[in-house]
């Protein structure tokens, strides 16, 4: 895998003008229907409208090539009536971005930003399906532990997985 200087990335906070893109980016992976893509854009519209009173944070990475363009985004927060517990409720980056460690530098800034405010653990849940085994993957290669698995909670034959990371 060619992973790209860190110089060659930024990770911000998202803005007004970075909307259209991430619906963008949500729509190109492939793996969300139109709800599940309407739902990504409701987020992303608290966090803009709301900031993190929104109970979501939400950032972009851009690539800082001759245009800057944002190549990937995560979108997370406090969970609910738990203590230093986060969830990580989006995370994406574009196909043509993807394998140039875009979602390790996306994955390594939540973590990291979790840990500056006193988290403790994160959770992440994604779909078994077959079409996410590049996400289960990915979770798996970035530390992250199968925590539980809900038998046919989507959909029959469409588990619910929960991984999750405890930090020390």
């Amino acid at each position: 895998m060619d992973v790209p200087p860190m110089k060659t990335m930024r990770i911000r906070p998202i803005s007004e003008r970075d909307r259209s893109r991430i619906s963008e980016i949500v729509s190109a992976t492939g793996n969300f229907s139109r709800q599940e893509i309407e739902t990504a854009m409701e987020l992303i519209d608290e966090a803009l409208e709301k900031g993190e009173e929104s109970g979501y944070i939400a950032v972009v990475l851009e690539m800082l090539e001759t245009t800057p363009t944002v190549a990937g985004y995560a979108c997370y927060g406090p969970t609910p009536l738990t203590e230093g517990v986060f969830d990580l409720y989006w995370i994406a980056v574009h196909p043509e971005a993807q394998g140039r460690g875009i979602g390790r530098e996306l994955v390594a800034y939540v973590e990291k930003d979790i840990l500056a405010r006193g988290g403790r653990m994160l959770l992440i849940e994604t779909s078994s399906r077959e079409d996410y085994g590049a996400t289960i993957g990915f979770y798996e290669r970035t530390n992250y532990q199968l925590a539980a698995r809900i038998k046919n909670f989507y959909r029959p034959g469409d588990d619910k997985l929960i991984f999750l990371k405890e930090f020390k």
